[in-house]
């Protein structure tokens, strides 16, 4: 954030309050599909506006500000999309994360009833979750996501000593997937919804080593966990629930270790540093006030406290190489 943090004076606390504008700038953007329209050329504010039917002087004042956030370049009167926007940004590009971009871009809406969400305590819908269309979309946004993080975990992590992996609520197996890119004796398995595991068909089906992944439907609290492993991959599933949640769970997974068997848990931790380190993972317990009953963001301390109560004495936190992996980069490892 380019905002003052701490919030100490009335300017910083404008600063903050007022970062809402660039956000809704980059939402018109997406709304008005500039950066696909841009493609490769370079457009006056004129000629853009007529190929968006939008007014010159609208389109005009956005292309600024999103020459401002280094998205556009600018040559003279004209205006061309840098890398970002030619690639990711834009839906005719092989590399367009429009699933993502959709799920992030909803959120300028929901994030407005954020008030009857601390007034209630509850998530702002209560079905969409379980819609098996918004299921694979959000599944499809997680790949995406993930693709370049699951990359470098993979590489630093070592699973030479294992033969299976459950990936826990894995979705689109991105992070399986990798995994058994780098260890070619590995067999892992996702175990999830079925429409997060159609989705995870799809993206193993035209992949060598996608042929070693298996697949098992269930619901994480109803269903036993499907066989034994050597290690449990447990991604970005505790904050969906609450820490009584994440404690049965822990004990369903230690049940279904095999003897000097781990569970490695990635999440936004909160690490116990001063300041305003924890910003982003406060933030992101607000997302999980916002869309499910119990979620919320945990520390490392507390992750591994639990995992001591449910008999994995051996607990560490790994370290990733600096500005890889998800979130901060931690890891938490609990041994049986």
């Amino acid at each position: 954030m380019d905002a003052q943090l701490p919030v100490r004076t009335m300017d910083d606390f404008r600063d903050v309050v007022y970062n809402f504008r660039l956000s809704r700038v980059l939402a018109t953007a997406l709304d008005l599909d500039i950066f696909t329209h841009m493609g490769q050329r370079f457009w006056t504010p004129k000629a853009l506006a007529g190929r968006l039917t939008a007014s010159e002087r609208g389109v005009e004042i956005i292309l600024r500000n999103l020459e401002t956030t280094g998205l556009l370049k600018r040559r003279g009167a004209s205006y061309g999309v840098e890398k970002l926007g030619r690639t990711y940004l834009n839906r005719n590009s092989p590399a367009y994360q429009g699933a993502y971009l959709d799920l992030v871009h909803r959120q300028w809406e929901d994030w407005a009833h954020l008030t009857d969400s601390v007034r209630t305590g509850k998530p702002i819908e209560d079905d969409g979750p379980d819609d098996p269309d918004y299921r694979r979309s959000f599944t499809w946004a997680m790949h995406q996501r993930s693709i370049r993080p699951a990359k470098q975990v993979a590489a630093q992590l070592d699973l030479n000593n294992a033969q299976t992996l459950l990936d826990v609520g894995g979705g689109p197996g991105t992070y399986a997937l990798e995994f058994l890119k780098h260890n070619s004796t590995l067999r892992a398995g996702i175990w999830d919804r079925q429409p997060a595991l159609e989705v995870a068909q799809e993206i193993a089906k035209p992949l060598r080593h996608g042929k070693r992944l298996s697949y098992y439907p269930g619901d994480l609290f109803d269903n036993s966990v499907p066989g034994k492993f050597d290690v449990m991959w447990v991604s970005n599933v505790l904050h969906i629930f609450s820490p009584a949640e994440n404690k049965t769970l822990f004990k369903k997974l230690k049940r279904a270790l095999n003897p000097g068997g781990r569970i490695l848990i990635q999440d936004t931790f909160l690490m116990n540093r001063p300041g305003c380190d924890a910003l982003e993972t406060n933030l992101f317990a607000v997302t999980m006030l916002l869309f499910t009953p119990t979620g919320n963001t945990y520390s490392a301390q507390d992750v591994q406290q639990w995992l001591k109560t449910t008999g994995l004495k051996k607990t560490r936190c790994l370290q990733l190489k600096k500005g890889t992996g998800d979130w901060d980069g931690v890891i938490v490892e609990g041994r049986v």
